[in-house]
């Protein structure tokens, strides 16, 4: 399987999350766009324990931190999707996305785009703030309307069980993990969700553990 893991915004965990799911199935990790350093797949790589994982090369290694589109036109080039073919792996495939799910590859394509271009489930990635409530419901509601299948939710952050509740009651999306602000992110707290993770990924439903 492949799974596409993106974001309500910018900066929401995701190369967290994708490092934790990468270790979880011990699946091959792929991030076709890049903008800026430090490159995810360096952090993904050295966060993750098994040694079964895979790390394959940026499609677009881009420079400046920006918008994909942005950053592509400031180096003179245009992203083109006929370019990024998801890399021969025969394990299950973790692809990170860049910024949050509208976020335009160029004129035409937006971020989102590539999980059907790619044949992937989509895990949303929800960070806790004020405001997250709105951003997580207009994210999800882009991608019921436009008829990706979502695996599931992971909320990063300090908890807030209310907006956790009512983001569950309107997406209707089972909750894969719940993350809490971390002061320190390694290996070994990357393994210890991973198998949290696990508990749910199957059965779609969390065991709480507050």
């Amino acid at each position: 399987m492949r799974y596409f893991v993106t974001a309500i915004g910018t900066d929401s965990g995701k190369t967290l999350v994708s490092a934790i799911i990468t270790e979880a199935l011990k699946a091959d990790y792929w991030k076709p766009i890049q903008s800026g350093t430090p490159r995810d797949t360096e952090v993904v790589s050295s966060l993750v324990s098994n040694n079964e994982s895979a790390f394959y090369r940026e499609a677009y290694l881009l420079n400046k931190p920006a918008s994909p589109h942005d950053a592509a036109k400031e180096e003179g080039i245009t992203i083109n999707k006929a370019n990024m073919e998801v890399p021969g792996s025969g394990r299950d495939m973790v692809i990170e996305g860049a910024g949050g799910i509208m976020v335009p590859l160029n004129d035409n394509d937006l971020m989102i785009d590539l999980a059907d271009l790619f044949e992937a489930e989509v895990i949303l990635v929800s960070n806790l703030y004020l405001g997250s409530i709105n951003h997580t419901l207009l994210s999800a509601e882009t991608l019921i309307r436009r008829g990706y299948h979502v695996k599931g939710i992971i909320f990063n952050g300090e908890s807030n069980p209310e907006s956790e509740r009512i983001i569950l009651k309107h997406t209707q999306f089972p909750c894969l993990l719940r993350l809490p602000k971390l002061d320190k992110v390694d290996k070994g707290t990357v393994k210890y969700y991973a198998e949290k993770l696990l508990k749910n990924w199957y059965a779609g439903e969390l065991v709480e553990e507050r």
